[in-house]
């Protein structure tokens, strides 16, 4: 079913929503919008997208069934703090999930929302044409994936048995990421990173291997750092930061 985009528009206080058919990504329908001074707040969906993006240059299954959207916001934050939008930003989608069918996330820093050991959503965060632009990708209806993914995604649809409204979902996540960023902005990074630190089994004590492209690190888990970075002890005992990286279990 087509996302109702007009039974949605009275409960967002006059919020700019386009919503496509298909496109190539909607991060960078958001970035061309930013680049014309779009306001804050201006959100693109898309039923599907074809070229959809995910972190380091991998993409996004975006089939139909799915929520795909990016958002453009301007915010009156320092730019040591901006890292932290994308930890802001996932806290926000799972807890309105939480709110929206129960679902319990884990939070896979620094990016994806996860069940069990399958990725529900995912969250990219991009500064670009003076505006971050944070695009969110939420498996919700789909019933099955392709053969190469079917083992790490998973749907609310999978887990829960049943269909749901997307436009709902929609609509409680906006709020929700409103609510957070209200929170690093009013209360700073501390209050997220124990938010995140709270919400993801992944921070502390998790034996994980991180890939970073032609390396792989193992070691456990020790927190985060001030700007939301993960410390990760290496197996021979010392400590490095990790800046990016595709985190799973050991």
């Amino acid at each position: 079913m087509a996302f109702d985009t007009e039974s949605i528009q009275a409960e967002l206080d006059g919020r700019n929503v386009l919503w496509l058919e298909e496109t190539d990504s909607t991060m960078r329908d958001a970035s061309r919008l930013a680049e014309f001074n779009c306001p804050s707040g201006t959100v693109v969906g898309a039923e599907r997208q074809t070229a959809g993006q995910g972190r380091l240059g991998r993409s996004w299954h975006s089939a139909a069934d799915g929520l795909y959207f990016s958002i453009v916001l301007r915010l009156d934050l320092p730019s040591a703090q901006l890292p932290l939008v994308t930890m802001t930003a996932g806290l926000a989608a799972a807890e309105a999930i939480r709110q929206f069918c129960g679902a319990p996330v884990d939070l896979r820093w620094p990016n994806d929302g996860m069940i069990g050991h399958r990725k529900l959503f995912g969250i990219l965060v991009q500064l670009d044409n003076n505006a971050l632009i944070c695009g969110i990708g939420v498996n919700v209806n789909q019933s099955a994936f392709p053969e190469d993914i079917a083992a790490l995604a998973t749907s609310l649809r999978i887990v829960t048995g049943k269909e749901h409204s997307r436009e709902h979902l929609f609509v409680v996540i906006l709020a929700a990421l409103d609510e957070h960023l209200a929170i690093l902005k009013s209360q700073g990074p501390s209050a997220i990173l124990s938010l995140f630190t709270q919400a993801s089994s992944y921070v502390n004590g998790r034996r994980v291997v991180v890939d970073q492209g032609a390396r792989e690190l193992r070691g456990t888990t020790e927190g985060l750092d001030e700007s939301g970075f993960l410390r990760l002890r290496l197996d021979n005992g010392s400590v490095t930061t990790i800046l990016a990286g595709g985190v799973r279990p050991a």
